[in-house]
C-alpha cells in the first residue's frame, strides 16, 4: 500500500483548472521530485495533500486512510510535515528558541533540549543557535525550517523548492540533509527547480504540466524525454 495515493484530484479556481485529474502515488521511504514549468500546479497539489485546499474531485489516501474532508492540523497529527518556499522562522527569537517552539510537540525537559542538540547537529546551526532567526543568511533560514518540519518526525516530509536562492554548495548540502533523513526511514516529496538537486535525491520524479501528470519515472528516464526538455523550453502546448 503506497504511504500517500492521489486519485483523479481537480482543483478549479474560477474557470481555471489548475489540477486535472492528478494520480500520484508514493511509497513509504522514497525521495520523490515533483518538477515542471511555472504554474503547472505543483504548489496547489501540495496545499491539497496539506489540507490548506479542498479539491472539487478526487481524493487524498495517507497511510490507507481517506483524508480528504480532513483539515490540516488533523492531516499533520497523522504523519505530515512541510516546508514552504518561503521560511516562515520567528525571526525575532533565536535558533534555538525556533527549534523548541517546534519540538515541544514531541518532547519534554531534558528530552527536549536533546532534541535540539541533535537537530542543530544536523542541521549545522549549532554554533548559530544563539543567533537571531532572522539575521541567518537565506540558506540558513532554509535549514532552519527544515529542522522545525523534521522535528515534528513525519512519516512524510513536504518540501516546496527548498533549495530556493541557494547556493550550489549549500543546495548540495540541502540534497545531503535529505538523504540522510531518508536513510532513518522518512519519505519525501519535494517540488524543486534545481535539477542538480533533483539529481543528487530524486528516486522517482513526476513532471506535472497544466495541471496534469505529463510523465513520470528516473531522472534519467526524465531527462531523455524530448516532451520534457519541449516544455521548459515554452513548445508544448498539451
Amino acid at each position: 500500500m503506497p504511504l500517500l495515493e492521489i486519485s483523479r484530484l481537480n482543483k478549479h479556481f474560477g474557470g481555471l483548472h489548475v489540477t486535472n485529474s492528478v494520480d500520484l502515488a508514493l511509497e513509504a521511504g522514497e525521495i520523490h521530485c515533483l518538477i515542471g514549468p511555472n504554474g503547472a500546479g505543483k504548489s496547489t497539489l501540495f496545499r491539497l495533500i496539506l489540507g490548506e485546499y479542498q479539491p472539487g474531485s478526487g481524493h487524498i489516501f495517507f497511510a490507507g486512510e481517506n483524508v480528504t474532508p480532513l483539515k490540516s492540523f488533523a492531516r499533520i497529527h497523522r504523519g505530515l510535515s512541510v516546508k514552504f518556499q518561503v521560511p516562515g522562522v520567528f525571526k525575532g527569537l533565536s535558533v534555538r528558541q525556533n527549534l523548541e517552539i517546534a519540538a515541544q510537540r514531541l518532547h519534554h525537559g531534558a528530552e527536549l533540549d536533546g532534541e535540539i542538540d541533535r537537530l542543530l547537529d544536523f542541521l549545522g546551526l549549532a554554533d548559530a543557535q544563539a543567533q537571531l532567526a532572522g539575521n541567518l543568511s537565506h540558506g540558513q533560514k532554509q535549514w532552519l525550517e527544515i529542522g522545525m518540519a523534521v522535528s515534528l518526525k513525519p512519516r512524510l516530509l513536504l518540501l516546496d523548492e527548498p533549495t530556493a536562492g541557494m547556493s550550489p554548495e549549500e543546495t548540495h548540502a540541502t540534497g545531503a540533509m535529505v538523504q540522510r533523513l531518508n536513510a532513518e526511514g522518512m519519505t519525501v516529496l519535494a517540488i524543486e527547480h534545481d535539477m542538480a538537486f533533483v539529481r543528487q535525491v530524486a528516486q522517482r520524479v513526476t513532471v506535472l504540466h497544466l495541471g496534469q501528470v505529463f510523465a513520470q519515472g528516473s531522472i534519467d528516464q526524465i531527462v531523455a524525454d524530448e516532451r520534457v526538455a519541449a516544455i521548459y523550453l515554452g513548445q508544448a502546448h498539451a
